[in-house]
């Protein structure tokens, strides 16, 4: 059973949670809850399910249930990361609520403990939470769902990526760090050329146009729009924009 939707303006991509749990009503209840365009959901109904999927896909965040047939979830919680070596965060849910079970979860490398019955809302805040303190701070600069990467010279939007070179990476770069604001014409003349007086005017509105294009297939969007008589700016797509393509 899997759940996949958009794009969220925060990530590259929707939060991707493997659920670990064999009673299938609870799990088709998280599956309806979050099935939205936030989040991509996988099930597995056993332990060793778990382990292949963890084997061969990458998760934001595992919620993963204690009794479970065969193996045990502190077990199973053991072997992600003894095994797998997998670092990504785990909840734990359960209805034992006893500290000495919590204390075990911990033991085996969990960083939360949720006791059933729980609020499917409170499930959602831990997943928001855990994701926040351990998500991969991707060093670089970003505006709205846009992301550039001043080292690889590299844009990121929806998943997708655009490598630029040259004097467009550099446009790029002046224009997402002034984001909201627009750049003048001799602002950039002045920057790429050191010469604000305009006589660069025509080459600056070609890099511009070879910038749009870039992007425009790469990513899908030109990114660039023209404050007319004044300058340029950047103008990332809006989250309906994104969902609708």
């Amino acid at each position: 059973m899997t759940h996949s939707a958009g794009a969220y303006p925060e990530t590259t991509g929707p939060l991707r949670i493997l659920v670990v749990e064999d009673q299938v009503d609870l799990a088709e209840n998280l599956f309806e809850f979050l099935g939205e365009e936030r989040y991509a959901l996988d099930f597995a109904a056993d332990g060793l399910t778990a382990l292949h999927l963890l084997a061969t896909n990458q998760y934001d965040v595992i919620v993963l249930d204690l009794m479970l047939p065969g193996v045990s979830g502190f077990d199973i919680c053991e072997r992600i990361r003894r095994d797998l070596q997998c670092a990504t965060p785990i909840i734990l849910m359960t209805a034992r609520g006893a500290i000495a079970d919590k204390e075990r979860g911990f033991t085996c490398g969990a960083d939360d403990y949720l006791v059933k019955p729980f609020e499917l809302r409170e499930l959602q805040l831990r997943i928001e939470a855990l994701h926040r303190r351990f998500r991969p701070r991707t060093p670089g600069l970003q505006a709205g769902p846009v992301h550039f990467d001043p080292g690889t010279l590299q844009v990121e939007l929806n998943g997708l990526k655009a490598e630029l070179t040259g004097i467009p990476a550099r446009l790029f770069e002046l224009l997402i760090r002034a984001y909201p604001n627009f750049l003048g014409h001799e602002v950039l003349n002045e920057s790429i050329w050191g010469d604000s007086s305009g006589e660069e005017g025509h080459t600056l509105r070609t890099h511009i146009y070879s910038l749009r294009q870039a992007l425009q297939k790469s990513l899908g969007h030109g990114l660039i729009k023209t404050v007319y008589g004044r300058g340029y700016r950047l103008d990332p797509p809006t989250e309906e924009e994104l969902s609708a393509r």
